[in-house]
């Protein structure tokens, strides 16, 4: 049985020429509930994944938005998939919306006595023994989905939603989570009883990419100015290439998790952490699929990666910010979308998503701090494109004064790498430059302290085969800020064969 449904699944048998293999898609985005919180992201989403998926040539795709994602419209569309494909080809099926938890409908099955489901629009807990009939169990998708293994059909389910877990940090955005339904209901179908039969070990050619852990809520964030799942942003810019690392016009389930897992963090400002099951590759070989209008080249080949430049990205030089209690207007503000918002009275600085980015910011630091963000920005944008990989030992969403922490930069095949941090004032503070190796080596910090100021760092690790003298100098001379290095980043990496790595670090006074 699938544990933890609101994910991602991901099937990846033999690799399959693009040429012979056929793909077919199944897209749902619910935001419109007319009898549960409605969302903002999740129709945008799903529209997002599906231009991604025609992009890269799935031969067919059909869509079901809002009032239209009706249960039994979207189980004749899969049945016609999986009546129309044959041994290797892939159905997608993707979803973006509410999910929620219920009684298990088999007495047994599930060890916390909960089945998880996908909520339609037509769903109303208030009558929910009315309405079942417009929710699809988890037992339901295992059923559905060993009909297309049965046929050697590979399956490709993303579902960016949630069903359980808390949040430590401070957050304005909605998230994907309806409240659960208490009362004890029949199974809405057979196969709810058949498909708990179903066990996810069973499944060959199917993987499962949660969009966080259990313990974490799926939010709404703020991505490109606008309320988006990080989760389908970050797999749909996968499926256009960018998860391609080696260009070799197939996504490895490799390249997959490095991919989203580094880009998810970075989107969601490391609310989110994703989780594959099965946790490791069945196969070396495992292919997620193919990209049939990618260029494909041997992974043999000396490829020259091209990147686009973060202001092809969608990245503006600009920030949105509103201010109140100061007539002041930093510079380089104005930019659209969610703003981020700068109280002066109080001191404090919040991020789009609602959470404290810095205290004790007055007129004489703001622009340090908006200058922070304008960069950072840049370095999201650089870093959507070929991610680094960075992390934190213990992982959290928000740490507390006096918490101890290590911070890890492993090592990469680029022949420099510089290290610094973003603080939550605005400052910029060097940690490492290598320079003209033949490879970076592991940069280790370990045994931190959090103390104040308390709000939000980044800390950032950038790998590279161009040269760094200037920017290790500029980042080592004291005072230097934000702007002088992102003028330093924009002459000379922007769109090179550079790794971004951004790690987020909310802090807080202890409780």
């Amino acid at each position: 049985m699938l544990r933890g449904l609101f994910l991602a699944l991901l099937v990846s048998a033999a690799p399959v020429s693009a040429a012979s293999a056929r793909t077919f898609a199944l897209v749902v985005g619910v935001d419109a509930y007319p009898y549960e919180v409605s969302l903002d992201g999740a129709v945008k989403d799903a529209r997002d994944v599906e231009g991604a998926l025609q992009r890269v040539g799935v031969d067919r795709i059909t869509t079901f938005f809002d009032a239209a994602a009706r249960k039994d419209d979207i189980r004749a569309a899969w049945t016609g998939f999986v009546d129309a494909a044959g041994k290797d080809d892939t159905i997608i099926f993707t979803y973006a919306g509410h999910g929620a938890q219920m009684p298990e409908l088999v007495a047994g099955d599930e060890a916390d006595g909960l089945d998880e489901f996908l909520q339609l629009p037509g769903f109303d807990r208030s009558r929910a023994e009315e309405t079942d009939h417009e929710i699809i169990v988890d037992n339901e998708l295992n059923a559905w989905f060993s009909e297309a293994e049965a046929k050697g059909v590979q399956v490709l389910f993303v579902s960016d939603s949630c069903h359980s877990g808390g949040m430590s940090r401070a957050f304005s955005g909605k998230t994907r989570l309806a409240s659960a339904v208490t009362v004890k209901l029949a199974p809405p179908s057979q196969e709810a009883i058949s498909g708990a039969k179903v066990k996810e070990a069973q499944f060959r050619q199917v993987t499962v990419l949660a969009a966080s852990l259990e313990s974490q809520p799926s939010p709404e964030v703020i991505i490109g100015g606008e309320a988006r799942g990080a989760l389908s942003w970050s797999f749909a810019r996968a499926v256009e290439g960018l998860a391609d690392r080696n260009q070799d016009g197939r996504i490895s389930r490799v390249e997959l998790e490095d991919y989203v897992f580094a880009n998810v963090k970075h989107q969601s400002e490391a609310l989110q952490v994703p989780n594959f099951i099965p946790q490791v590759p069945r196969s070396e070989n495992e292919v997620v699929m193919p990209l049939t209008r990618s260029i494909a080249v041997s992974a043999d080949a000396d490829v020259q990666k091209t990147r686009k430049p973060a202001r092809e990205m969608g990245w503006d030089g600009k920030l949105a910010l509103t201010v109140s209690g100061s007539q002041m207007v930093p510079d380089n503000t104005g930019g659209k979308g969610v703003a981020y918002r700068w109280d002066a009275a109080s001191g404090v600085f919040y991020t789009p998503n609602g959470d404290v980015a810095g205290e004790n910011i007055g007129e004489s630091n703001v622009q340090a701090v908006v200058n922070k963000f304008i960069l950072l920005d840049f370095l999201k944008a650089m870093a959507s494109q070929n991610p680094g990989t960075v992390s934190l030992k213990p992982q959290k969403d928000i740490y507390a004064a006096g918490d101890r922490i290590s911070f890890d930069a492993p090592a990469s095949n680029y022949k420099n790498m510089v290290v610094f941090n973003l603080a939550n004032t605005g400052e910029v503070q060097l940690l490492d430059v290598q320079a003209e190796g033949t490879q970076s080596h592991e940069f280790k910090l370990t045994d931190l302290q959090v103390v104040e100021p308390f709000g939000a760092d980044h800390l950032i690790a950038i790998s590279t085969n161009e040269p760094i003298d200037a920017i290790g100098a500029a980042l080592a001379s004291k005072n230097v800020d934000a702007s002088t290095v992102q003028q330093l980043l924009v002459t000379r990496i922007d769109g090179t064969d550079t790794s971004v790595a951004i790690q987020p670090l909310y802090t807080r006074e202890k409780l």
